[in-house]
């Protein structure tokens, strides 16, 4: 296969996806990396019909990149994950009414387009994680622990664009990092961004049904294949915090050839099999490795 890689210059030298291609040109596909935000476009030749047999994408947040993707698309090529599917967890605001509505575990989220119209905001829902609408990797997260305290981070947050908000959920310090790839999922505990701690490594932990089975909601729900899942273990149950396409995967087993096998599978069949079935809102059937599933029902 001829594959075209979007990676952004933020991963220019990152293990994912650069073990990825890798893979994929030892086994003897054709792989062209194009780095949008470090080249001059072409947009009106960019996309040849005829010469990938699918798109991936690999950027941060508001890069350039899904713009590339989404002209892809709009050719009817193929693309890893679906490009609307894509610019649905990117935009944060869009994804908590998206996940809501599609019955996910989420808490509920204010967007705001200036900073201070968060001053709105009940001061019973407080404290608040307020984050740009736009944000990844845990930039600009912040948690405001009252309206006082907003006053003071409001020429702060000014700079940030669209904001969203919202009640924070009480939690151990850390989250439940789920990653879905090739059908099945895996899972990693890691130092939350709001409470960072040098001494938590990130490790894989057992996956509990419950969890497994929000995760592969969320697949469902936005119409992603390749997909990581925040998750806190708050004092009513599990919460959806955020949602990525294509994160790192780190932790996941021989990953670079699960997420190699994973994106052959999808460019061979056209498309994703997520995106096709999110008007219906259910569960795919994703599988937790059963070394996994064993040490979930012993820690039970």
């Amino acid at each position: 296969m001829r594959l075209c890689f979007l990676v952004e210059e933020h991963y220019r030298h990152d293990g994912m996806p650069n073990e990825v291609i890798g893979q994929l040109t030892a086994w003897g596909h054709r792989v062209d990396v194009v780095r949008p935000g470090g080249s001059l476009l072409r947009m009106t030749e960019a996309v040849d019909a005829g010469a990938h047999d699918a798109w991936v994408l690999k950027t941060v947040s508001g890069g350039p990149g899904l713009t590339l993707l989404e002209a892809a698309a709009a050719a009817g090529l193929t693309t890893v994950n679906d490009a609307r599917s894509i610019r649905g967890v990117r935009d944060k605001a869009l994804a908590a009414a998206v996940g809501r509505a599609g019955g996910l575990p989420m808490p509920p989220t204010y967007a705001v387009a200036r900073p201070d119209l968060l001053r709105e905001i009940p001061a019973g829902e407080y404290p608040l994680v307020v984050k740009p609408a736009d944000g990844s990797s845990g930039r600009g997260v912040r948690l405001v622990s009252s309206p006082e305290r907003l006053e003071q981070l409001l020429p702060e947050l000014a700079g940030e664009g669209m904001l969203i908000a919202q009640p924070y959920v009480p939690n151990p310090g850390t989250d439940v990092k789920v990653y879905a790839v090739g059908g099945e999922l895996f899972a990693t505990e890691r130092c939350s961004p709001l409470h960072p701690d040098p001494a938590v490594r990130e490790r894989r932990v057992p996956l509990s049904g419950e969890v497994a089975a929000i995760a592969a909601q969320v697949g469902a729900v936005y119409g992603l294949d390749l997909y990581g899942v925040d998750v806190l273990l708050g004092p009513d149950g599990p919460v959806v915090v955020d949602v990525n396409d294509f994160p790192s995967f780190r932790q996941v087993p021989d990953a670079a050839a699960r997420v190699a096998r994973a994106v052959l599978g999808l460019a061979g069949a056209g498309g994703s099999a997520a995106a096709a079935c999110r008007t219906r809102a259910r569960a795919l059937p994703l599988a937790i490795p059963a070394q996994a599933a064993r040490a979930g029902e012993a820690a039970r």
